[in-house]
């Protein structure tokens, strides 16, 4: 099987959707001429014209707004917010808008959008630009809430994002993108609503998403060389969540550790946590342990910043306190 980077994955889901269905269109900010913030459509715009790439203005309720008019129309819109902090100013179109038309038309119509956007910290953006948002969004029924960790993921969920008639929130992490990871030379499709169990452990369940994924994934290698296997569970999508594939692996474990960037107070961890509370209390062997960014706006200064995001020795540290 290949080996390909997170971005190039990416990239070729774009470029696959694009070539394969004429109704599917790319529009967002200097996604163009630019070839986009991270490098994903860069060659796109001569490759497919200004109909299909669209750049936009910097205002993201109108294009978002414009993505849902289209999906309403029968286009297939990707539409991308350069970050997912720009997303605020997008929050009544997609929550109050695409989130609902379909339940309040009675299902007379539906909102096929993909919004594309990028989570987290870690590149000395500051407060404003590296804050974590997906947990919002999942709190609304009506959207779909994506966040793959890996190439395989991010190519096999994004093709099921397009073939769902509902308003998809497509979440990428910056710091994943040069990460690389096999994918299969055939086609395949990963369904929402499926985790998966990245490594198999017997003493603890590491629950965690997005960036998480690999850091609980080297935690865990540096916590089996004294002897404590942890079982690695990837969400892969927040709404739908499969809590069940968590809540099996809790009883096998009888411990849990749950891992999420953003601040602690309303994080989706704790929804997370609810949830093996309610369905494995009586399996667990010690109280389920968070590991969460700081309860502050994330610093501009390196270390600060890289103190403000979970660490593999964080992750380490949870595991050890209970096991």
């Amino acid at each position: 099987m290949p080996e390909i980077t997170y971005r190039e994955a990416i990239r070729q889901a774009l470029l696959e959707a694009l070539n394969n269905d004429e109704r599917v269109f790319i529009m967002g900010e200097d996604i163009g001429a630019y070839g986009g913030s991270y490098a994903i459509t860069k060659g796109f715009l001569a490759e497919f014209g200004e109909k299909r790439i669209k750049d936009t203005p910097i205002s993201e309720s109108a294009f978002v707004g414009a993505g849902i008019g289209a999906a309403m129309g029968g286009l297939k819109p990707i539409v991308e917010i350069m970050t997912i902090n720009f997303s605020l100013l997008a929050m009544d179109q997609i929550v109050n808008i695409a989130a609902k038309l379909h339940y309040m038309s009675g299902g007379q119509v539906s909102v096929p959008l993909i919004i594309r956007t990028v989570s987290g910290g870690g590149n000395q953006l500051a407060a404003t630009h590296s804050q974590n948002f997906e947990g919002w969004y999942a709190h609304v029924p009506g959207l779909r809430v994506v966040t793959p960790s890996t190439p395989y993921d991010a190519w096999g969920l994004f093709r099921t994002a397009l073939k769902d008639n509902n308003p998809v929130i497509f979440v990428e992490h910056s710091l994943l993108y040069g990460n690389r990871g096999t994918v299969p030379e055939g086609y395949w499709e990963i369904p929402f609503g499926k985790a998966d169990v990245k490594r198999q452990g017997k003493d603890v369940t590491i629950a965690c998403y997005l960036r998480t994924v690999p850091l609980a994934l080297r935690a865990a290698e540096e916590l089996a060389k004294d002897g404590v296997e942890a079982e690695v569970v990837d969400l892969r999508t927040l709404r739908p969540l499969d809590a069940e594939t968590v809540i099996q692996s809790v009883r096998k474990t009888t411990r849990a550790v749950v891992v999420a960037e953003g601040w602690s107070l309303g994080n989706f961890a704790n929804e997370i946590i609810t949830q093996i509370q309610e369905q494995a209390f009586d399996h667990l062997d010690a109280p389920v342990q968070r590991v969460t960014g700081a309860d502050a706006p994330m610093p501009y200064a390196r270390h600060l910043e890289l103190a403000s995001m979970p660490s593999e020795k964080d992750i380490i540290a949870a595991v050890k306190k209970i096991v």
